[in-house]
């Protein structure tokens, strides 16, 4: 017998067997909530559907909706946003990108902002540079204050990761340090052509606006942080994940850096 076997009980094993025989969904539940749990409850029905297809399973994004919502289960949902906009103390830049985000190859257009964190009655601020290629974080600096220090350090670090002979454009929102001479003079050295949002308008940066939300949801709103430097430590685990692990609908199923890898064999 089987039992005998496997060493479980006869009670134990007749229980998984009519447990199993009972709900043919038992084995593809289990898989849901190990994907849910492995991805920090952060992955919704149609992400799990992309995990269960590549395990094999033939199932439909009804099914597995179904499933998550017997299980009690959803993927995290959204809020709010950290203005920069100062007035104007430089020089604005024409809005080139004019809501074209549609990159035919990397490093083709670039965007970047800063977003705000109040964490335990300190603030932490993120500013990234996001490919719109594949929507992979570049470059980004944590800061407890948003001086041109951190963007200047941003800038270092995408500087030395743009290929030779690149010409991208950079595109932001009216924020006072973008419309600094020596941001502008930074990007003009590294021939990168300088795009601006027009005042007040989030839709005239939506990729970025979407990345800090979908962050904020699946790694900040509900959850407890015993010191900054926990958080700051969370916040570059989480940006690793979205660029190595977390699957993109819009990127056919992959992460930032499969797709682009994949888009240059």
């Amino acid at each position: 017998m089987l039992f005998c076997i496997s060493g479980l009980s006869r009670s134990t094993y007749y229980y998984h067997f009519h447990r199993k025989n009972k709900d043919k969904y038992v084995e593809v539940k289990e898989d849901i909530l190990k994907i849910f749990k492995e991805n920090k409850g952060r992955y919704g029905y149609r992400r799990i559907l992309l995990e269960l297809k590549e395990d094999g399973y033939t199932i439909n994004h009804k099914t597995v909706l179904r499933l998550m919502q017997e299980l009690g289960i959803k993927g995290k949902i959204r809020r709010s946003k950290y203005k920069s906009y100062k007035g104007e103390i430089g020089k604005i830049a024409p809005n080139i990108m004019n809501r074209n985000f549609v990159a035919s190859r990397p490093f083709e257009k670039l965007t970047t902002d800063v977003t705000e964190f109040n964490i335990n009655d300190t603030k932490v601020y993120l500013s990234p540079i996001m490919d719109l290629f594949n929507r992979e974080i570049l470059a980004y600096n944590i800061s407890t204050s948003p001086s041109f220090y951190q963007t200047r350090e941003m800038l270092k670090e995408l500087f030395e990761k743009l290929p030779k002979k690149s010409n991208p454009i950079l595109h932001s929102d009216q924020g006072w340090q973008y419309q600094m001479k020596e941001y502008q003079g930074l990007l003009k050295q590294h021939h990168i052509t300088q795009s601006m949002s027009r005042k007040g308008n989030c839709l005239d940066n939506s990729p970025m606006e979407n990345f800090f939300g979908r962050l904020k949801v699946e790694m900040f709103f509900g959850e407890k942080f015993g010191s900054v430097d926990e958080f700051i430590n969370k916040l570059k685990e989480y940006i690793d994940y979205h660029n190595n692990i977390r699957r993109s609908l819009v990127l056919k199923g992959m992460s930032p850096v499969q797709y682009r890898t994949h888009s240059i064999i």
